[in-house]
């Protein structure tokens, strides 16, 4: 998995994804990272559609104001953030929401992952804040 933090942003997946972001001038790595995971509906979701879904919802609590933990590894989505002229919608942050009921489902490889890892719990903590940072 390559994951060194139960962070959204603690994998190579989404580490990748932020500088994807940090160019765009739009919501629209956020939103197609919500449709790749939505497009699998109750098949078998890879873990990396699900790393960068997980790290494309943090960047959209951030946009909203309501930022996790500030590191080296969120520098490029904290940058992408100040310069953001978007606003979230009540749609997208509804897809966010769904997309993270998905990610945490049965037929997750990342969910799977983290259950056989020692850092299930603080991985499902992690999760959780996100998620109220949404506004769950």
């Amino acid at each position: 998995m390559g994951a060194w933090s139960v962070d959204a942003f603690g994998n190579d997946d989404a580490a990748d994804w932020a500088y994807e972001l940090e160019g765009a001038d739009d919501l629209g790595p956020i939103k197609e990272a919500f449709a790749s995971v939505l497009e699998v509906g109750n098949e078998y979701l890879e873990a990396s559609e699900a790393t960068v879904a997980l790290a494309a919802a943090e960047a959209l609590a951030r946009l909203m104001g309501h930022p996790g933990e500030k590191n080296a590894y969120t520098e490029a989505v904290d940058n992408w953030v100040a310069r953001a002229t978007a606003k979230p919608t009540a749609d997208l942050i509804d897809k966010a929401q769904v997309v993270i009921s998905r990610i945490l489902a049965n037929n997750s490889e990342l969910h799977e992952l983290w259950k056989d890892s020692d850092e299930y719990d603080a991985w499902l903590v992690s999760v959780g804040d996100l998620r109220s940072r949404l506004g769950a």
